[in-house]
């Protein structure tokens, strides 16, 4: 009878020790989740669309696609630059310009989809064309969207040719000696409007 008494009154601790932590646990009122860290590296493009929201004012809130001319039309402030700036700094400008009509404007600003990360493949590629990218993509990446190489592809002689605000740049990259590990750094992360030539 004492046994059973005893694994009763453990069961009994068991469970209010269980009931305590689970408390403990639980979210409680007024909580908030962490927001996850914003990406502030990207740079917003051309035809990328944005998601720009303005803290009660739902006139202010709506999706904008980004001009060939990298420019926003938005309400009460005409055209606003937005291709090269980061969502956050897009931000900053925005709440900036819209003080002039809000005594305390608080802008939200969000890529809804990114349209502008367009890499070129050419050559002896199953698929030439132009890729648009969601995210960062390395050069072995971007030929096996293409569908990989031809039968006649000369692997070790890809030519990838960038567009810097300095100059042209052409990259002679060897597929067999990133894949051998020779030159790893070959492998590079292509840029918005890089062309890759496999000859």
């Amino acid at each position: 009878m004492n046994g059973l008494w005893v694994r009763a009154a453990c069961v009994t601790v068991a469970m209010v020790v269980f009931f305590a932590l689970a408390a403990s646990a639980a979210p409680r009122p007024g909580d908030s989740e962490p927001e996850p860290p914003a990406n502030n590296d990207y740079r917003i493009g051309v035809g990328d669309l944005l998601n720009i929201q303005v803290w009660k004012e739902a006139d202010l809130t709506r999706s904008v696609p980004v001009r060939p001319d990298g420019k926003i039309s938005f309400p009460l402030l005409d055209d606003i630059q937005a291709a090269g700036l980061t969502p956050l700094e897009l931000k900053t400008s925005l709440t900036g310009k819209l003080r002039q009509y809000l005594s305390e404007p608080r802008v939200t600003v969000l890529v809804e989809e990114v349209n502008s990360y367009k890499v070129y493949v050419m050559g002896e590629v199953v698929l030439q064309g132009a890729l648009v990218l969601k995210s960062k993509t390395t050069l072995l990446q971007a030929i096996s969207l293409a569908g990989g190489f031809t039968q006649y592809a000369k692997r070790n002689e890809i030519t990838v040719l960038r567009r810097t605000a300095k100059r042209d740049e052409r990259i002679i990259v060897s597929y067999e000696r990133i894949l051998s590990g020779r030159n790893p750094e070959q492998n590079l992360t292509l840029e918005p409007g890089d062309t890759v030539v496999v000859p």
